[in-house]
């Protein structure tokens, strides 16, 4: 069987660099076979979703399109490896990121399968209020606060980001 045949998710979890450019993110997410960056080819080396989410959680200052991706990562791939994700996203407190993703996934596919790590990360649910992996002025923010999503509300994010909002995922 041939690489392209196969499913990126059997390909090694491991954490990738953080520091990528919005280009790179781009690039790596339609490299995974996001339809919203299908323009831009998929000639770069994929990672496996797993680990492309977690670099991408991490990240302060997302574009919004990249942003749009990250729960149709899971959609997607809902056989990546949450054994190993969940912890990593622990570790460095983005469980809440994870589980807005997760939720969002599990909203528009139906799929209980996202329940177990749905709840593992409810376990461990921060308090601390954040944002969805954007830096928010205080304008946005005080905004946000009052438009926010019932998903966001839930994981105690500021994002307006809907189940319903999702492109690309059905």
């Amino acid at each position: 069987m041939r690489e392209y045949e196969l499913s990126p998710t059997v390909l090694p979890v491991s954490e990738a660099p953080v520091n990528a450019s919005p280009d790179d993110f781009a690039r790596e997410l339609a490299a995974l076979a996001y339809p919203g960056f299908a323009h831009l080819g998929r000639g770069t080396k994929k990672l496996n979703p797993a680990a492309f989410l977690l670099k991408a959680l991490a990240s302060h200052n997302l574009e919004a399109r990249v942003v749009e991706g990250l729960p149709w990562l899971v959609f997607r791939y809902p056989d990546m490896d949450f054994d190993w994700l969940v912890p990593q996203a622990r570790i460095k407190n983005l469980q809440n990121r994870l589980g807005f993703c997760v939720t969002l996934a599990k909203a528009v596919s139906g799929n209980r399968d996202l329940q177990k790590p749905e709840e593992q990360l409810a376990d461990s649910k921060l308090a601390k209020e954040d944002s969805f992996c954007r830096e928010l002025g205080e304008p946005e923010r005080r905004w946000l606060e009052s438009h926010r999503s019932e998903e966001a509300r839930q994981w105690n994010l500021l994002s307006d980001l809907r189940p319903d909002a999702l492109r690309y995922v059905s």
